[in-house]
Formats: C-alpha cells, sequence, structure tokens
C-alpha cells in the first residue's frame, strides 16, 4: 500500500493556505502558474472572498474549501487558542487527506500553527513532497500583539523551526529572509520575489472612465465636483459630447491609493496625520490639487479606522475605504497617480506585496521604512521612502506641486518604472520554482 502511494499522485499539486484563497494573491498565482505547466492543482484554503476570474475559470483548478472555524469564545484565551488550534488541525487535515492523492504540497507561512505539521503528516500519508512559501514568521506576527517574550510567542517560534526543517523545499520572499532562515532555522531556501501579474498593468482612459462611474455609485469622491463641466462624467475623467472620446477632467484631483489588511503591522494614523499636514499647506496657499485617497481592504481594524477618518473633517481631502472586486483592484492602481504603503513587517524580512503590484502598474509609491524595503523601493528612483508622517507630508506636497503638469519627480519615477521592465511572475517562477518540481511526477 505504501509504495502505491507513493507512485501515484502524478502531475497533482495540492497549494493550501489557512487563509482566505481570495486575499492571497500569491498562492493564486502559483495555482495558476501551476496549471499553466498543465499540473491538476487543488486550491485549498477557506473561501471568504471571490478568487480572480482566471482562477476560476481553469480548468485545471479544483477550489477546496476549508471549514472555517467561528464561536470559540468560552473560557480563558490562552485554552480559546489550544481549542482552535485541535480543531484547525482536524478539519485541514481531514481535508487534506480527502483530496486527490498530490505529489507535492505547497503551503503558505504564515499562518503555519498548526498548517505546517498538518501538511507534513499529510505528505507522510500520501507520500508527497512538501514545499513552504515563507512570506514571514507566524511568531514574529504573534509577537505584535503579545510581546516577543509571551510564552505562545516562544512555542510558536519553536514549532515554526522544528517543523520548517522537515519540509523537502522552501521558498521565500527575500534574500534576507533566506538568509535568515538559514542562520537561524537551519533552512535552505530559494528566493522567489513577489512579482506583478500580467493584469497589473496602466489603464487606458476608457477602462479608467468605465472604474470611476461605476465606483462613483456608491463613492461621493469619485462623483463630479459641484459646478464643473460633463456632470456626467466622474471627478477624474469625463466623455467628450462631440467625439465620445474620454478626456481627463481639466482641474481634476489628484488619486492616492493605499491597501491593507487593516492589522497591526501598518499604522494608518501615520497617513491621516500626513492629510491633515497637506491640508493645511493648502489653507496656507500651497498650488496643491484636491486630494481623494482611496484606501481598498477588509480587516479587523477597519471600523477602528473609519471611526478616525469621520471625525478629520477635510475640506480638500477626501477618504473613502470601498472592497473592490479582484479584477477592478489592478484597475484601480492602473489608473492612480501615487500609492503609499504603510506596511512595516514584523520580521523585517517580508517586502510588501501591495508595492509589487503599484509597480507592475508603474505607479511612484511612498513607503514606510522598514529593514530589506530596499530591495523593492529605490529611493529617489522609483519611489521615496519616509520614517513618519512630516516626512510623508512633505513628500506628498513636492510631488503633487503643479499637478497634473507632466514634469517633476512624480513623472520621472513613472518613466523609471516603465524603462525598468521587471520581470513578471510567470517569467519568474518558471525560472525559480518549475526546476525544483523536476519531471511531472
Amino acid at each position: 500500500l505504501w509504495r502505491r502511494r507513493r507512485a501515484g499522485g502524478a502531475g497533482r499539486v495540492c497549494v493550501a493556505v489557512l487563509g482566505d484563497v481570495g486575499r492571497s494573491p500569491r498562492m493564486q498565482y502559483h495555482a495558476l502558474a501551476l496549471a499553466r505547466h498543465g499540473r491538476q492543482v487543488s486550491l485549498l484554503g477557506y473561501l471568504q472572498s471571490r478568487p480572480h476570474r482566471d482562477v476560476l475559470h481553469s480548468e485545471n483548478i479544483r477550489l477546496v474549501p476549508v471549514a472555517e472555524l467561528s464561536g470559540l469564545r468560552v473560557g480563558p484565551k490562552l485554552l480559546q487558542y489550544v481549542l482552535k488550534v485541535l480543531v484547525q488541525s482536524v478539519q485541514l487535515l481531514y481535508t487534506l487527506l480527502r483530496i486527490d492523492q498530490p505529489s507535492y504540497i505547497l503551503l503558505q507561512n504564515p499562518p503555519g500553527l498548526p498548517s505546517i505539521a498538518v501538511a507534513w503528516v499529510a505528505g507522510l500519508w500520501w507520500g508527497s513532497k512538501l514545499i513552504i512559501d515563507w512570506h514571514n514568521y507566524g511568531y514574529s506576527i504573534l509577537s505584535l500583539s503579545h510581546g516577543s517574550s509571551h510564552p505562545l510567542v516562544l512555542l510558536a517560534k519553536w514549532y515554526e523551526k522544528l517543523f520548517g526543517r522537515l519540509s523537502d523545499y522552501n521558498l521565500c520572499v527575500t534574500d534576507a529572509m533566506k538568509k535568515d532562515l538559514w542562520v537561524n532555522f537551519k533552512i535552505k531556501a530559494v528566493t522567489l520575489y513577489d512579482r506583478p501579474a500580467s493584469y497589473f498593468k496602466e489603464t487606458p482612459l476608457d477602462l479608467q472612465h468605465s472604474l470611476f462611474m461605476k465606483l462613483a455609485k456608491d463613492h461621493e469622491p469619485f462623483r463630479p465636483r459641484a459646478g464643473s463641466p460633463g456632470a456626467g462624467g466622474s471627478a477624474f475623467t469625463l466623455r467628450d459630447g462631440g467625439a465620445g472620446a474620454v478626456l481627463r477632467a481639466g482641474a481634476r484631483p489628484a488619486l492616492l491609493v493605499s491597501s491593507t489588511s487593516w492589522t497591526e503591522d501598518e499604522d494608518f494614523s501615520v497617513l491621516l496625520r500626513a492629510l491633515e499636514d497637506y491640508e493645511r499647506f493648502i489653507e496656507e496657499g500651497a498650488e496643491l490639487p484636491a486630494l481623494v485617497c482611496v484606501i481598498t481592504g477588509k480587516g479587523p481594524l477597519k471600523d477602528y479606522y473609519n471611526g478616525l477618518i469621520q471625525k478629520l473633517h477635510l475640506k480638500h481631502v477626501q477618504i473613502c475605504t470601498p472592497w473592490l472586486e479582484a479584477e477592478d483592484y489592478p484597475l484601480l492602481l492602473g489608473s492612480a497617480d501615487l500609492g503609499v504603503c504603510l506596511h512595516k513587517s514584523s520580521s523585517g524580512l517580508d517586502l510588501p506585496m501591495k508595492v509589487v503590484d503599484m509597480f507592475g502598474c508603474c505607479l511612484p509609491v511612498c513607503a514606510i521604512h522598514f529593514e530589506c524595503l530596499h530591495e523593492l523601493v529605490k529611493h529617489n528612483e522609483n519611489g521615496l521612502i519616509f520614517r513618519d508622517s512630516q516626512e510623508l507630508a512633505k513628500q506628498l506636497k513636492m510631488l503633487f506641486l503643479g499637478f497634473p503638469n507632466l514634469e517633476g519627480k512624480l513623472q520621472s519615477f513613472r518613466e523609471n518604472l516603465r524603462e525598468s521592465r521587471q520581470l513578471r511572475w510567470d517569467q519568474s517562477w518558471d525560472q525559480t520554482v518549475l526546476p525544483l518540481l523536476g519531471t511531472r511526477e
């Protein structure tokens, strides 16, 4: 029986994440890359948000839902956590043992507790090789809310170190993490940088107009300003009545975009304070455009920050926090004037995927500083790095002075991004991951 299991699974791969598949773009990209090479893929995780349409339409990808745990609110927090891990372990193992036998299990970490141990056990049962894709460390995320010396954090670190070594192959997102995995965990990994998918690109003006008109139905900042010409248009675009062509609105606001999962590792009060300073610059007479700031995403702290936003009462800056469909998010990035990233890595070793996507759309970025950010954002070349809200406010003022003319830093950053012709995900994946999989075993 054991030999039969070892021989099976040809051409099949399980891509697993103990999280929302729709908000795990890198794992969706893995699944699509495997499908492109003719592998049969079981994409396993929580099905909360709709995955990208390419995933839904692929004949080689089957979505496998993991039952989501809710309602464990009894007893001390530590007991709740232990019970949650035990129940998740049973649910995940049950799901992994019901899929068609895979030759590889490709697992996202974090969250690694309990998924690494469970995937290893399932791999033993199926005779599958385990590949861990290290996006960050679970213990470093736990330490944000518990502190680095908390017993739970120390246990999580020990667990990741022990079970991480049981994998057959390891991928990671930066060279800094590759080095750290070897020095501290004795785990050999291959760096697979996050790269933009092919649909992250500059958005043509007619598609921008369609997107803005769609968003204007639910979000005030996208509607035309009172008294502006072309009442049928958006705040940013209008359709020429004669020729029917889409034009940019004359005195349009600048469009600033950020995205977040609304968690502790991103302090959005930094951006809100910078926007208050920006408002003050305009009140003091600086020739700056009105600003529309769009912050996309879902997460636990969204209501908290929406409460702060409502207290701001800004006249020249409008903020909205929509949840976008997977297909609309690239269109928004490709239509924006500037991206802002507030991701501060809990480990200092992972890079923000949102910046990768923004760069795919040739969108310049202002990003908050952390240890290995220089592997992605080149200060004064494709964007700017800031350390606090005052520095960000000064950067916004410098970049938007004289907007929307096509001179100055903002435009030169965009030109540099256009000329860089960065690798796309498919090319990078083929060079880095495909050799690990060998023949179609």
